[in-house]
């Protein structure tokens, strides 16, 4: 048997201990741990879901990897590549790549009888994966894209529709400007909503026939390519194996192809993500500093608390080392104790978030409707471990305070 496990168990559930004066002291300690694990639990349960949410409506707009003409030209005026390449559709094949799909984009002007905005006319194929537009539609219904008729019907965002008084079923006309001026007339077919004002007050999504007829494009001829990847974790690498694929290649017009990621296409938006993983460090980093402080405190007038055992059992034999186990198997008791309330309250409040969305967030600042919450049991799982073994190797310290007491004058002491 554990002697120094047995003697500490004794300690805590002993009847004797609930009117030691330690007891208010440990109260406070434990309730520091949970409150400090729960702000962890809550912080990064937000802060994960927040990243995924934001980062999952960007790709639905750009994909994770696009592969355009390698020119200097940044409007929405591009240069055409062929469909025909040798990476196309077999692309799909690479592990870790779950789609390729083409693209084409033009700007243009939307003008109704008391309106009047421009957007991007992004064309579509009938290999266009629907799955992210489904998800964030709220009125009509997608449409169907075909290699031999071409559709009018058109995917607009509850923004233009709201700024243009449109509504599914609704037409209107579309302006191009180029030489010589061209018009267009779309039916909308859907309305969708992600919240992302800057890209639902731009995109407008159609066929692709449109984008090639508007610019005198032969039928194999488009903006590009978009890729999709299983893994976001994985992007850089499967940037690096796409443009080993085609970013070296060449098509029959000499034009040479070009390789980006959408971390390099918007790097204002993941650059200001990647800066709330820096928020949830300095709050990881406060609440294991400030319950670390709250057991160092409690620890110590443990010992304190306890002198005359401490010298009865240094008289029989005992070392400091078998005496601060005690205190030390006692204390991470506590800490269990303490987590145990935190993950009660820290999972409990994010599970009510989740369910019943009762806290809600301005969309034009953060581009969600409601605080996201987003259940990781692997963060969970390290939170939990890691605080256990943090406040514990930080007691170890103080602990050694053992070692300076005589066994002579604490056994008297009172």
């Amino acid at each position: 048997m554990n002697t120094e496990f047995f003697i500490a168990r004794r300690i805590v559930t002993g009847k004797e201990a609930e009117g030691r004066v330690s007891r208010p002291v440990i109260r406070i300690a434990i309730l520091g741990i949970a409150l400090g694990l729960a702000v962890m639990l809550v912080a990064t349960a937000i802060v994960t879901a927040f990243k995924q949410e934001v980062r999952s409506k960007v790709i639905g707009f750009g994909s994770h990897i696009q592969i355009i003409n390698y020119d200097n030209n940044s409007s929405y005026e591009t240069v055409p590549i062929s469909m025909h390449q040798p990476f196309y559709p077999s692309l799909e094949q690479v592990p870790g790549i779950r789609h390729i799909q083409v693209f084409g984009i033009k700007a243009g002007i939307i003008k109704t009888k008391k309106e009047i905005q421009g957007v991007v006319l992004k064309g579509i194929g009938p290999d266009f994966d629907w799955s992210f537009f489904k998800k964030n539609l709220v009125a009509g219904h997608i449409f169907n894209v075909t290699d031999s008729t071409r559709t009018n019907e058109v995917l607009i965002s509850k923004l233009l529709s709201d700024l243009l008084e449109l509504k599914v079923g609704d037409s209107f006309v579309m302006y191009f400007v180029q030489d010589p001026p061209r018009m267009r007339r779309f039916t909308v077919a859907g309305i969708y909503e992600t919240s992302l004002e800057d890209f639902d007050k731009t995109f407008v999504l159609a066929d692709i026939k449109h984008i090639q007829r508007l610019n005198n494009w032969k039928p194999d001829q488009i903006s590009g390519f978009e890729v999709t990847v299983d893994r976001f974790r994985d992007l850089n690498r499967l940037t690096w194996v796409v443009r080993e694929k085609v970013g070296t290649s060449f098509t029959e017009n000499t034009a040479r192809l070009r390789v980006e990621n959408i971390i390099q296409k918007y790097p204002q938006i993941f650059d200001w993500l990647n800066l709330q993983d820096t928020n949830v460090w300095i709050i990881l980093i406060l609440m294991l500093v400030v319950a670390g402080f709250n057991m160092i405190s409690g620890l110590l007038i443990l010992i304190l608390e306890r002198m005359n055992m401490i010298g009865i059992l240094k008289a029989l034999g005992a070392t400091n080392w078998n005496i601060r186990k005690i205190f030390l198997y006692q204390s991470a008791y506590l800490v269990i104790k303490g987590l145990l309330w935190g993950n009660i309250i820290g999972l409990g409040l994010s599970w009510i978030q989740y369910r019943f969305k009762v806290i809600h967030l301005n969309p034009e600042t953060y581009y969600l409707k409601s605080v996201p919450i987003h259940f990781d049991p692997w963060i969970i799982l390290a939170l939990n471990v890691g605080t256990l073994l943090i406040i514990v190797t930080i007691l170890i310290l103080p602990s050694y305070l053992i070692a300076r007491i005589s066994p002579v004058k604490t056994i008297r002491y009172e």
